[in-house]
């Protein structure tokens, strides 16, 4: 038989039991205050200590520590914490500087065969060279210990984050170029809408969507079905048919493309795509390319072309990796969105009608595509 309780009962008054029954019950207070009333609660209703515990899901050491503490000085001050002083930095700010110029330099400086650094990587190289490096406070850091070092100083070791290197010395001038050409398209479109006739120079944007995948299904699709399979069902498995590279010029001013697809973009291809834009544009205008700085378009056989047909086309070229600067790619992103991604064939062929179909559905509802940051254009007007 268990032996009977010599600790006295635990006293309420009116005041305290309707604040313990009030925070016992609450949802927004802190855990442990919620956790502290309900054992003094519990007990004050006649609970053991043991059966506090069990109910609980916590230590009989820390259920005795609230009651006791309680029954010393009352219900209000009992449940709060004792104050007391911060102990003074174990780990001394010298440690977390090594340890930060470690996270800021690779593995494979110290013999490991990781590119990057994981928490778990960092924290036991750290522990297994503390002593040695003259921080024996360390010697015995957890991984958290670790992370919130880091992220003292919002240190992330273990991502990437891409950047391009600007490797064109021109650059900023190239860019000034682009950027004033779409000024120049922006204030003929608004003099268009005011009666102004076409332009006597046209602004197509050109560039090269190549490898677009022609992939076919293994097992056909199946369809939704309403109230049971809300998405369309597809076999994860697929067939590769092979690729195509879309050729495509997007009219700055009215929204229409011309475009081809072929197995390759070479000097031939290019020069027919010159052709189309030749063949669908007044013979009186002038045709200026913006596009950049891909082999073919700069080839012998191209400006051989390009001669028989003097001052029908200008070029305007985008700095190298400047591709962003093209409004085209923001037309391919359509075309991804529209009716690239997810799609399904039998054969190249089928893509290579399905991406024409697309295009042509396009052009019934062209959208002028422009450019809207030319508060670039004030910082490479600076610059140059």
């Amino acid at each position: 038989m268990a032996r009977a309780s010599t600790r006295p009962r635990l006293v309420l008054t009116a005041e305290e039991k309707s604040h313990l029954d009030q925070l016992r019950q609450s949802k927004t207070a802190p855990f442990r205050d919620v956790q502290r009333a309900q054992i003094l609660w519990r007990y004050h209703a006649g609970e053991t200590v043991s059966q506090i515990a069990r109910a609980l899901k916590t230590t009989r050491k820390s259920v005795l520590k609230w009651i006791d503490k309680t029954l010393q000085i009352g219900a209000k001050v009992g449940m709060k914490d004792t104050p007391h002083q911060p102990r003074e930095a174990v780990i001394t700010d010298d440690a977390k500087a090594w340890v930060v110029n470690l996270a800021c330099c690779k593995p494979k400086q110290f013999g490991y065969a990781a590119e990057l650094w994981t928490r778990s990587a960092l924290a036991r190289h750290v522990r297994g060279n503390a002593v040695e490096a003259g921080y024996p406070a360390l010697a015995h850091a957890a991984k958290s210990t670790v992370q919130r070092i880091l992220d003292a100083q919002a240190l992330r070791p273990h991502k990437v984050t891409y950047y391009l290197e600007r490797r064109d010395p021109n650059f900023l001038s190239k860019m000034k170029d682009v950027l004033l050409v779409y000024q120049e398209v922006a204030l003929q479109n608004e003099a268009a809408l005011n009666g102004a006739p076409q332009p006597i120079v046209i602004t197509v944007s050109v560039d090269e969507k190549p490898g677009v995948q022609a992939i076919g299904n293994t097992a056909p699709d199946l369809p939704p079905v309403a109230g049971e399979y809300p998405t369309v069902g597809r076999d994860h498995e697929y067939i590769r048919y092979g690729t195509w590279s879309i050729l495509a010029a997007l009219d700055l001013h009215n929204g229409h493309v011309t475009a081809r697809v072929e197995e390759r973009h070479r000097s031939v291809e290019f020069i027919a795509l010159l052709q189309d834009l030749h063949a669908y544009y007044p013979p009186e205008a002038t045709i200026r390319l913006i596009l950049d700085n891909h082999s073919a378009q700069i080839s012998k056989e191209t400006r051989a072309y390009l001669a028989t047909r003097p001052n029908r086309f200008k070029y305007v070229l985008t700095p190298t990796h400047g591709s962003w600067l093209n409004i085209v790619e923001t037309l391919f992103g359509k075309m991804t969105r529209t009716f690239l991604r997810q799609i399904r064939v039998t054969s190249r062929e089928e893509l290579k009608a399905r991406i024409l179909l697309g295009i042509a559905e396009i052009n019934e509802m062209p959208v002028v595509h422009r450019w809207k940051a030319f508060e670039a254009l004030e910082a490479a007007a600076e610059a140059v």
